[in-house]
């Protein structure tokens, strides 16, 4: 009787040799995939691509009788005497060699790497590297790197080892050294093939390496110099592959569509200025002409509008919503949440009052037969403008003639949702707004796909808060400055990182702090709670009551940080203040000193960690956004600024956008070059950095990704 066999499992590798499984690279297999993948390393492209976080010196070759006390010195000796076990007294086990070599010998111990013992062999060769210990005439060397020589090799048969040793991020169960490994195996044969992205006279005009030298060099070089050469050339690529995939969606936003034109005739204009509250200031005159232009042209705005708080920014954005429905198209404004979405209609809807424009708000959780009536309004065009939350990215809200959208607190929102409200439109023109200053030094790098305007003057009278930074011990100082200013009739925002107690983090929560402070020090005043989880109907009541005067104190999270204003809110205590970012600190503070009076702003932190006071101590001495800003990217670096959903944008690997602005602006102008002969990137010599670019930035090139 025939036994059928079992059909042999293909173990050749599916694709392109970067893009296939790591487990079928040499030595790995499913074990090590599987530690591999905890660290997010899924092909051999991740693997190629998890860069030595820094270099370990294992200094030169030396003898064992040349070897000086604490200096790094690599030994290559003989093993003549191996053992192991426990240090008396302690469960710390250890495993020691003694090794020669012509000069002498050297005792060599590890401890806590019981491992060790199955690697070494007496009668072996191998490269030692650490800093010796001299104690008369013993010398040791403690935890040392180790590399075995070949099984035939010998003190002068093997060449000598590389100076440097790549240190990686470690993690998921593998050590940097055990990565190491993993990575040299596979080095020659995932760099072997690698596609050159750039012909040799753009290499020679940035004085670049090629890029299969750069891969090596980055994960064994040779030495310093050639590593720091090598790190420059992958960072050119990393701002070539962002500035192709900015540019790309620029030319695709401007050059393959066409927007309606808006344009702002003198009768229009002077329509609009009747309905604006106060006189405009400079900066937002110059912004308003930019935002105009735009709108009338056919080539779609991409247009972000950057202003510190309370610089006057909505006003600006009212501007282009009414010179929009003036030509006869519907406006939709996406805000991040319900309380900003509703004072945004609050105040517009007044600005409008015996207008013949139709508004409606539209937020999540609302009355089914309102929402169905404002959904069929919008259909058939009998609104004109429509102001709401994520509701407005839901399938059933269709517009009839969307000509114009605009996002508020665009850093809130992923490129997926922004591109589902542009496709409601045949080409809307777009105006995103942030009260969160960007860095110039991250402006072009991320945001080079827009035009910028920004509002760099205050509006008269706008004063700046003062801000102290309070030690914890000082609470009670704090709370009797906040009830003096109660007594005066003035508000106060009191705000906490958390709603609810945590057991895993020692912080005050919202909700019980709430309790206790009407129970105590603000015994006579009306407290108030707002945070995140609460029903839309209660965000509203709440904020209805503090903007009316009838809450004193309002005890939140931070929900309040944007777009809330109530001009008798003078006073802030932000509790654990070192737990936010500076930025973030700047935009909470910025609720306050609205009105005529002065405000005043108290950074209250328990938090002895070092540089935490002068990181506050920031916000003492500026009122400057950008500035703030600036500092916030030298301490906390461009993913904790932008956040990772940001414009669609992975984290950066290499590039460090304080330090690395002149091989930036370099990437930039080859981006720009490669473009402007191939915009498509359809000539052969780009279909590499095409495949790249799709699979890198596939969101950032929404909505017309192919």
């Amino acid at each position: 009787m025939k036994v059928a066999r079992k059909p042999r499992q293909c173990t050749e590798p599916p694709g392109e040799p970067l893009d296939r499984p790591v487990r079928y690279l040499k030595g790995v297999g499913p074990r090590l995939s599987a530690d591999l993948a905890r660290l997010g390393i899924a092909t051999a492209s991740d693997l190629l691509n998890w860069f030595p976080i820094r270099y370990a010196d294992r200094g030169p070759l030396t003898p064992i009788d040349a070897l000086a006390e604490g200096q790094p010195a690599t030994v290559r000796a003989q093993i003549v005497r191996l053992w192991s076990g426990l240090r008396p007294g302690t469960r710390r086990n250890f495993v020691r060699a003694r090794v020669e070599d012509a000069s002498g010998c050297l005792l060599v111990t590890w401890f806590n790497a019981p491992y060790m013992a199955d690697r070494l062999r007496v009668g072996r060769w191998a490269d030692l590297s650490g800093r010796p210990r001299l104690d008369g005439a013993q010398r040791e060397l403690v935890n040392p790197a180790c590399r075995i020589l070949e099984q035939n090799a010998h003190g002068s048969a093997a060449p000598e080892p590389p100076r440097y040793r790549p240190v990686y991020s470690a993690g998921g169960g593998l050590s940097s050294g055990q990565i190491a490994r993993i990575i040299a195996r596979s080095l020659e044969e995932l760099t072997g093939n690698l596609p050159e992205w750039l012909p040799a006279d753009a290499l020679r005009r940035h004085g670049l390496m090629p890029r299969r030298q750069a891969y090596r060099a980055i994960h064994q070089p040779p030495g310093l110099d050639t590593a720091a050469a090598a790190r420059r050339r992958l960072t050119f690529d990393e701002c070539l592959v962002l500035q192709l995939a900015v540019g790309l969606r620029r030319w695709r936003w401007r050059e393959t569509r066409s927007a309606p034109r808006l344009e702002l005739t003198p009768r229009i204009e002077e329509r609009i200025r009747a309905r604006l509250p106060f006189a405009l200031t400079a900066a937002q005159q110059r912004v308003v002409r930019e935002v105009a232009a735009d709108l009338g042209r056919v080539s779609p705005m991409a247009r972000l509008l950057q202003g510190d708080v309370g610089s006057g920014k909505t006003i600006v954005a009212v501007w282009a919503v009414l010179q929009t429905i003036a030509c006869r198209h519907q406006v939709a404004i996406l805000a991040p949440t319900a309380v900003l979405a509703e004072q945004h209609f609050g105040r517009i809807t007044a600005m409008l009052r015996e207008s013949r424009v139709r508004c409606a708000l539209l937020l999540g959780g609302g009355g089914r037969a309102g929402r169905s009536a404002h959904l069929k309004q919008l259909r058939a065009g009998a609104l004109d403008l429509v102001i709401g939350t994520h509701a407005l990215l839901e399938e059933p809200v269709v517009f009839a003639r969307l000509g114009l959208v605009v996002i508020d607190e665009q850093h809130r929102f992923g490129v997926r949702q922004r591109a589902a409200l542009l496709s409601k439109g045949r080409a809307p023109h777009c105006l995103v707004m942030t009260a969160t200053p960007i860095p110039r030094t991250l402006m072009m790098t991320v945001f080079g796909d827009l035009d910028v305007s920004v509002i760099d003057e205050l509006p008269p009278g706008r004063r700046t808060v003062e801000t102290r930074v309070v030690d914890e011990l000082n609470l009670p100082a704090v709370w009797q400055a906040v009830g003096h200013r109660l007594a005066a009739g003035q508000q106060a925002f009191i705000v906490y990182p958390l709603v609810e107690e945590s057991d895993a983090l020692p912080l005050g929560a919202a909700r019980e702090e709430a309790r206790r402070l009407q129970r105590g020090v603000f015994a006579g005043h009306r407290v108030g709670l707002l945070h995140g989880r609460m029903r839309p109907q209660e965000k509203h009541a709440t904020m209805e009551a503090f903007h009316r005067g009838e809450l004193a104190v309002l005890v939140c999270t931070t929900v309040v940080e944007v777009g809330v204003d109530v001009p008798t809110a003078t006073v802030m205590v932000i509790r654990h203040a070192d737990r936010y970012g500076l930025a973030q600190l700047h935009q909470l503070r910025g609720r306050i000193g609205r009105g005529h009076q002065p405000g005043l702003c108290f950074l209250v932190t328990d938090s002895r960690a070092p540089g935490v006071g002068e990181r506050l101590d920031v916000l003492c001495r500026t009122s400057d956004g950008f500035v703030i800003a600036e500092e916030d990217l030298r301490l906390r670096g461009p993913g904790e600024l932008l956040g990772p959903r940001q414009h669609g944008m992975p984290r950066f690997r290499l590039f460090r956008p304080l330090e690395d602005q002149e091989v930036f602006r370099a990437a930039r102008a080859e981006a720009n070059r490669i473009l402007g002969d191939d915009p498509g990137l359809v000539s052969a010599p780009n279909l590499p950095l095409r495949k790249t670019l799709k699979e890198q930035y596939a969101d950032a090139l929404l909505p017309s990704a192919d």
